[in-house]
């Protein structure tokens, strides 16, 4: 039986053992963290988008409520809390602002009456507290 040398001595080639080089993992952290970079960017945009809806509606549903209570009292109210105080309800609660996180709407007062009929001016419509300004329409919140 004949003996092979080479083998003895370790300098045979053996196949690499089976796995990733560093190399290949740096590379496919460097792209994992550049998707999770575009993906909380754009996570973040969404949740603006949605609080910027959000705060259209607030509004739409509260002056509504303002004119619905102005035309069937025949008087402004003075406060948000006439809209929700008064029989029938024009609000079930007056909502947080999503821009503060909190019920602190700037009310509009008026001094001129809408029509004949109304006895006493008060607030006629509301407004967002928030400072902030709106990436999408570059306007501050307060003013919408």
């Amino acid at each position: 039986m004949r003996v092979n040398r080479k083998a003895k001595r370790g300098t045979e080639h053996t196949p690499a053992e089976p796995g990733f080089t560093l190399l290949e993992l740096m590379a496919v952290m460097a792209i994992l963290l550049v998707l999770i970079a575009l993906g909380a960017a754009h996570y973040e945009q969404t949740i603006v988008r949605a609080r910027e809806a959000a705060l259209r509606q607030d509004l739409d549903e509260i002056n509504h409520a303002i004119q619905e209570y102005t035309a069937d009292k025949e008087a402004a109210p003075t406060s948000l809390d006439e809209l929700v105080e008064a029989r029938p309800a024009y609000l079930g609660r007056i909502p947080n602002d999503p821009m503060t996180g909190r019920s602190d709407w700037v009310p509009e007062s008026c001094d001129l009456l809408d029509s004949s009929e109304q006895l006493s001016t008060g607030i006629c419509s509301v407004h967002s507290a928030s400072e902030n300004i709106s990436p999408s329409t570059n306007t501050p919140y307060s003013s919408c």
